[in-house]
């Protein structure tokens, strides 16, 4: 038999090996998820461009899959660095607000917590190098056990975390009818769209829909000015009506402007000239003007999207060239906020590499972004710090005949679970509403 003094060793060194085993563990979480910087190392700087993540051979689509299905998603990024490096991908799970989940990794992942990156090229008889990383997720390593709304992020070998991408897993339990018009409102009716929709919901058992569902409304899938928390005015047997005459009201704004850039060779419709030097290639657009008063005019457009293209390029995710794209936006000085370039090409974010600067010898704004051949949509907005309000209308003007994407993103909360589910999703697009 063992005696006391033994016992006591044994029990202390067991102590002592979780507690290490515990510490060792919280260390990689710290590492393997950290958004900052770590502390312990020598922060690595990237010159990352070009960042995309959409359904594998559909440039053009959402980040949205269904649970348990064999579609995929495909995340692409260059380093214009040109220095190999080693890269990870883990996932995190949000509720419809963007707050991070409460729950544990095992709850929402099968797998390991994170995965390498292993595919990667590098750029072919380009004038910049770069590499293309490319993942395809969900992997073997790395898959999603429940519906809802997620962030993929990549990090380095020192855990400093360098993309974040939004993406959803979504399982269909409801069907939504949407009805896209000219607001109700007298005051709305020649700038705004009127979103009424219903969500259908006969074999789904919704227990209180006024505390369980959340809604979310998106324009072309923006952020800034989605509608969130409506609540349903009516409910019907197993329909949940939502039909109101203002808050469910977007700016139509108006169709978006564009530039072709898929060849260097010639000219399109927008370019004013391309130059080359033994470093860079230049290309200068032709000066953009202010549409607040304009009428209205039909022109296709991606909604804000964008696609990478090279005409004479075999594979253009490595062929492309990176080229200097020069913005003029002819306009007096505005003094209520700065002026930035928005879309899909920078996520519809303020940022600053996007950011326009006032000539006040030519008297109109100037900027110049670092682009790779395609083509490219984009806005005009002001960064309204008064209002904290992101204004495209001001610049580009709205009509209710302009044409965006709208979607719908309806999320679940049980009583018993600590998570959204996303149960519905919709997307229609507005018709010509003349």
């Amino acid at each position: 038999m063992m005696n006391k003094k033994a016992l006591f060793v044994l029990i202390v060194t067991l102590i002592g090996c979780r507690s290490q085993m515990i510490q060792e563990t919280e260390k990689l979480t710290e590492i393997y998820e950290s958004d900052s910087t770590v502390e312990a190392y020598n922060k690595i700087e990237y010159n990352l461009n070009t960042i995309r993540l959409h359904k594998v051979n559909d440039e053009l689509s959402l980040p949205i899959i269904n649970l348990n299905s064999n579609e995929k998603l495909e995340l692409s990024f260059d380093d214009l660095s040109n220095d190999l490096s080693t890269f990870y991908v883990t996932i995190d799970h949000y509720d419809s607000d963007g707050k991070k989940s409460n729950l544990l990794k095992s709850e929402f992942v099968d797998g390991f917590i994170k995965d390498e990156i292993i595919d990667y090229e590098f750029s072919f008889n380009t004038l910049k190098n770069y590499i293309h990383y490319k993942y395809i997720f969900p992997s073997e390593n790395l898959k999603p056990l429940i519906s809802g709304n997620y962030k993929l992020k990549v990090f380095d070998l020192n855990g400093d975390t360098i993309i974040t991408k939004q993406f959803m897993i979504i399982e269909n339990m409801i069907n939504i009818n949407m009805n896209i018009k000219k607001a109700t409102l007298s005051a709305d009716r020649k700038t705004k769209h009127e979103i009424d929709f219903s969500i259908n919901h006969p074999n789904f058992n919704i227990p209180d829909p006024f505390s369980q569902i959340k809604i979310v409304i998106k324009q072309n899938n923006k952020d800034d000015n989605a509608i969130r928390d409506l609540l349903p005015m009516y409910i019907r047997n197993n329909t949940l009506i939502y039909d109101y005459n203002e808050e469910n009201t977007f700016y139509g704004n108006n169709e978006f402007r564009h530039f072709d850039i898929k060849s260097l060779r010639y000219f399109s419709d927008r370019v004013k000239n391309i130059t080359k030097d033994s470093i860079n290639y230049e290309v200068f657009l032709y000066p953009d003007f202010k549409k607040t008063f304009n009428n209205y005019s039909i022109e296709p457009d991606l909604n804000g999207n964008f696609y990478i293209k090279s005409q004479e390029a075999r594979n253009s995710d490595i062929e492309s060239e990176y080229v200097n794209v020069n913005f003029e936006l002819n306009s007096d000085f505005i003094t209520n906020g700065d002026i930035y370039i928005i879309g899909d090409l920078n996520n519809w974010k303020i940022n600053e590499n996007y950011k326009l600067e006032y000539n006040f010898q030519k008297n109109k704004y100037e900027a110049k972004v670092e682009l790779k051949q395609g083509y490219y949509n984009y806005h005009y907005a002001i960064n309204d710090t008064s209002l904290n309000y992101l204004d495209v209308s001001s610049i580009e003007g709205t009509h209710y005949q302009t044409r965006n994407k709208y979607q719908i993103y309806v999320y679940y909360k049980s009583l018993n679970e600590r998570f959204e589910r996303l149960i519905g999703f919709a997307e229609e697009l507005s018709k010509e509403l003349f």
